[in-house]
């Protein structure tokens, strides 16, 4: 049962819905602590076929919250994904699932044995962002009944059409001790994130991120936080620009730009600027006829498309270089259009002092910046917090290295960008500001279970033996003698 909030231990108070929600799947917990095999692959199975089976309602409700969501990046990075996650992780399952043996100190503890044994936590909190909301909620879930555990998931409040679907699907396949979704809106986030689950996972902002830390706290509850941050490119000499500009600008485009790890700036080799400039813009004349081609994903709200609008036009005083790659082609793409379309644009000539390199820009906005020295960049991006992505291009390996033991980040491609975290067999995660903990394939198995340590005392008990009190000259000759043979 959940304790009755109080000052010490709730941020804010709890509706009802989240309460009962949360005791009914407690004692569920606590009837069944951990789940066999079999009712765990049920479970990963079940939840693969929810999406299968309501994949084109689910495309249709992405679709209106977000007023034009690309078809294929919806199937691309929100389906295929999770259901290669899932699949992995069901691939897996019976071996993460058995009981770790450990070396142990025969001479010192004869006949016994040690193991980690992998348990469930118990409920755990989930908080989705809007950018993602299948993906951000599927994956998770795929590590967490993996793991053995339930959960209670409130969407964002951009994610109204999705949410409903989902809190009218979802019982089909689960019953509420094990799942449920919750809507947002009323200001239920901070409640949300004072109920005292045994872990609470939130993907978002930095500054949503500490604010949900905060109320965890007051319960001790453990976090993973997957925030964001300004995660940078830089392309070497030796690397061609204009594949760098295909590569980078598809992952710019991708979303509109609505990516926690995108390429928030890039680095370029001075002098490249024009050449970057011609390939970006034929890259993007080639993939997208105009700005409103129902492939170009909109902006997900008018207050995030006037954020963007404002982000740019203050560049500009500052004296930014813009370059709109639709604007040869798409002339009629105005801004405020009702489809909240925002150009693909380039910022040349950035400067420290302006928005769109002071915060993580969230949209179709790629300041580019220019270098001599590789150090430059070093600098640059460790004079900052350390970002969640970070992208080099480069064939030369010494240079390779040389960036990846320099700069800190939460995740990293080479010669390409983003694709690190579609890959199940490596964690996903961030670093400092960019986040903390752990999720996808076996480390988010880890994540939502405890590995247990337990000790198996053997027939012979050295401590029994030899070191009880009074320890007198006997045990404190013999403790020296361990120090000099085992330490």
């Amino acid at each position: 049962m959940m304790n009755s909030p109080t000052p010490q231990n709730m941020a804010h108070a709890i509706p009802v819905e989240f309460s009962a929600c949360f005791e009914r799947q407690r004692a569920a917990y606590l009837a069944n602590p951990v789940p066999d095999y079999a009712s765990r692959r049920e479970d990963l199975e079940k939840l693969a076929l929810m999406l299968k089976e309501n994949k084109d309602a689910i495309v249709a409700a992405i679709n209106a919250d977000y007023g034009n969501r690309s078809t294929f990046e919806t199937l691309f990075a929100e389906f295929f994904v999770v259901l290669q996650e899932i699949k992995d992780n069901l691939k897996h399952l019976k071996k993460w699932m058995k009981p770790q043996r450990r070396s142990i100190d025969v001479l010192l503890y004869p006949t016994s044995s040690v193991a980690v044994i992998p348990q469930p936590l118990g409920v755990i909190g989930v908080i989705v962002p809007w950018n993602f909301p299948l993906n951000l909620s599927f994956a998770p879930l795929a590590a967490i009944f993996a793991a053995g555990n339930r959960a209670m998931l409130k969407m964002s409040e951009n994610s109204v059409n999705l949410a409903r679907l989902l809190i009218e699907i979802t019982p089909k396949y689960f019953p509420p001790e094990k799942l449920q979704f919750f809507e947002d809106g009323g200001g239920r986030g901070p409640a949300f994130s004072s109920i005292p689950f045994d872990h609470l996972f939130f993907t978002g902002s930095g500054q949503t991120g500490r604010a949900v830390m905060a109320n965890a706290a007051r319960n001790l509850t453990p976090v993973t936080l997957e925030l964001g941050g300004k995660s940078p490119a830089v392309v070497a000499p030796d690397f061609p620009i204009a594949l760098a500009a295909d590569r980078i600008m598809w992952v710019k485009a991708f979303n509109a730009g609505q990516i926690c790890t995108n390429v928030d700036y890039v680095y370029l080799p001075a002098g490249s600027e024009q050449e970057f400039t011609a390939a970006a813009k034929r890259v993007i004349a080639e993939r997208y006829p105009d700005m409103n081609h129902s492939d170009y994903t909109s902006i997900i709200d008018q207050r995030s498309y006037q954020r963007l609008q404002a982000t740019l036009d203050d560049a500009i005083a500052k004296g930014a270089r813009v370059v709109n790659l639709f604007e040869e082609h798409s002339p009629a793409a105005e801004a405020g259009n009702a489809l909240r379309k925002f150009p693909l644009t380039l910022l040349f000539d950035v400067t420290d002092d302006m928005a769109v390199m002071q915060r993580e820009i969230f949209g179709p906005l790629l300041p580019v910046k220019t270098y001599q020295q590789q150090q430059e960049v070093v600098d640059y991006i460790n004079q900052r917090d350390r970002p969640l992505a970070f992208y080099p291009f480069t064939n030369d390996r010494a240079l390779q290295d040389y960036y990846l033991t320099h700069v800190m980040s939460g995740g990293v491609s080479v010669n390409t960008a983003l694709l690190h975290v579609a890959q199940h067999d490596i964690p996903f995660g961030g670093v400092g500001a960019s986040g903390m903990g752990h999720y996808h394939g076996y480390e988010g198995f880890t994540t939502f279970s405890k590995m247990r340590p337990v000790f198996y005392q053997g027939k012979i008990s050295t401590i029994k033996m030899l070191m009880l009190p009074p320890y007198a000259n006997k045990a404190n000759k013999l403790i020296n003698l361990f120090i000099k043979i085992f330490v």
